[in-house]
């Protein structure tokens, strides 16, 4: 009775692994196919940093007085990378947020460049700003040459503004722009 037991954990153990072998396959066939269309890119929230919102000491170019990432999210943008690399993407465009946590992020990636882009910056502490810095960064995004792979670095608050969508740290949502410059999220891959 115990070896069938056994037996049966086993199979289990072994149909769970297919299961999610199957469903990353899935998530980098989609990266792909979607990203090789001219008018798509991704959004990626910054990897793991412990806590939430900035202290209040934050300074904008001075990493000691911000929420910066862990180990894990340092492990975590490498990984975020890899599945990039697994979905064909070698080289891509790459912008980021001003934070440290986003630039380390996709500086972490390594698929690029990164350029550091003002809109993609967080607007937790200063709602005031929404409006305007998503007017503009859609402006910017209309005007976005989408002719290689191209990938934002920001965080939850602009994606859920821009895009509709709230990814968990690392997530990634890959969203389309429409013709009239609408945009809209068309995937959503998970952290892990």
């Amino acid at each position: 009775m115990r070896l069938i037991k056994s037996l049966h954990l086993v199979l289990l153990l072994a149909m769970a692994l297919i299961g999610a072998a199957t469903a990353q396959a899935s998530e980098v066939s989609e990266v792909r196919r979607l990203l090789s269309q001219g008018d798509h890119f991704a959004m990626i929230r910054h990897a793991v940093a412990p806590g939430g919102g900035d202290p209040a000491e934050f300074k904008l170019g001075d990493c000691s007085t911000q929420r910066n990432l862990s180990d894990e999210g340092r492990a975590q943008a490498a990984r975020i990378g890899g599945k990039f690399r697994a979905a064909g993407v070698k080289q891509a465009r790459v912008y980021s947020s001003q934070w440290c946590r986003c630039l380390d992020t996709a500086a972490g990636m390594g698929l690029g460049k990164v350029s550091e882009l003002a809109e993609l910056n967080s607007f937790h502490r200063r709602p005031d700003l929404k409006e305007k810095q998503v007017k503009a960064l859609r402006a910017w995004i209309k005007a976005l040459p989408l002719d290689k792979p191209t990938i934002l670095v920001t965080h939850f608050t602009v994606i859920s503004a821009l895009a509709g969508a709230g990814p968990q740290s690392g997530g990634i949502v890959i969203v389309r722009r429409e013709a009239d410059g609408r945009l809209s999220a068309v995937a959503t891959i998970p952290t892990e």
